[in-house]
């Protein structure tokens, strides 16, 4: 990867890639995530993102729902997901956005955002782990120690769901920003927001993202939507990335089943994980309300 990627991502807070799946391995992915899919709209997988819930805990008070949660759970049996997720094309890309070696990372969430059946809706601007709530001095704070991960969606199909604010991620809102970004209330139009940008992804592009820039997204009933979303961190870190990764349920992932489902790769990333889970010493609360 050329140094003006690395560039491009630390100065814009996100960059485009294509190429990371392979051909062979695209159609393997889809058709995991159509079972996934279904079941989760059937009612068979409980762990989902449930429509009128932004942030967790997601509950179940609607039966609608915006995305699958713990798609490498070895309850799924879709060896298809870890499999990429550990991909010497994947891993090559974190390391060298993040700089850092492959012994420092950190494994962490493999999600899918779907489209919903009955309900088109958006979700309003956030940073990820920043309160919207936080004042400028805060904001500022948060934003200075978030570098220890990246977070990534890789579309299937057509995506024109996110928007985000370039260069939000290192500098704290505006106060016109700020007046569209500290309600629940989600966005008519995601471009009234000063300096927002709307990106598509072809099927098989991954944006790679600093998950506390500035971003919202739409979510059309009509258009089919299965997307990689996921994240990888930097051990070295610490613990600055513990309560946006660990509050999402993670003790799936501490039992031997799932261990023995990844190669040494996965095994690896896997135990600096539980070693974070290990030194939070339980719950950590909630990033985010809504």
């Amino acid at each position: 990867m050329s140094g003006s990627i690395k560039d491009t991502y630390d100065n814009q807070g996100f960059v485009v890639l294509g190429g990371l799946i392979p051909p062979e391995r695209f159609e393997e992915l889809k058709a995991a995530c159509d079972r996934v899919i279904s079941r989760t709209r059937n009612g068979e997988w409980a762990h989902r993102r449930t429509v009128g819930k932004q942030f967790p805990p997601y509950g179940d008070d609607d039966s609608d729902s915006w995305g699958v949660q713990h798609v490498m759970h070895p309850d799924l049996g879709e060896s298809a997901f870890a499999k990429w997720y550990c991909s010497d094309a994947l891993v090559e890309v974190v390391t060298q956005l993040l700089a850092c070696d492959a012994g420092d990372l950190q494994m962490e969430l493999f999600n899918l955002l779907i489209n919903p059946i009955s309900h088109s809706f958006a979700l309003r601007w956030h940073r990820d782990d920043v309160s919207e709530k936080a004042t400028e001095q805060e904001e500022q704070q948060a934003l200075a120690i978030w570098h220890h991960g990246v977070q990534w969606n890789t579309a299937l199909y057509e995506d024109r769901c996110l928007y985000i604010v370039p260069g939000s991620h290192k500098q704290p809102r505006t106060p016109e920003q700020r007046s569209l970004s500290s309600s629940q209330v989600p966005p008519e139009n995601p471009l009234d927001m000063p300096g927002a940008i709307q990106l598509t992804l072809h099927p098989g592009e991954t944006v790679f993202y600093n998950s506390n820039i500035l971003h919202c997204a739409t979510y059309d009933s009509k258009t089919p939507r299965a997307t990689l979303h996921s994240c990888m961190g930097d051990s070295r870190g610490g613990s600055t990335r513990a309560r946006n990764i660990l509050q999402h349920g993670l003790e799936w992932m501490t039992g031997t089943s799932f261990y023995d489902t990844l190669d040494a790769r996965g095994k690896a990333m896997l135990s600096r994980l539980l070693d974070l889970h290990k030194s939070s010493g339980g719950h950590v609360g909630y990033s985010l309300d809504g």
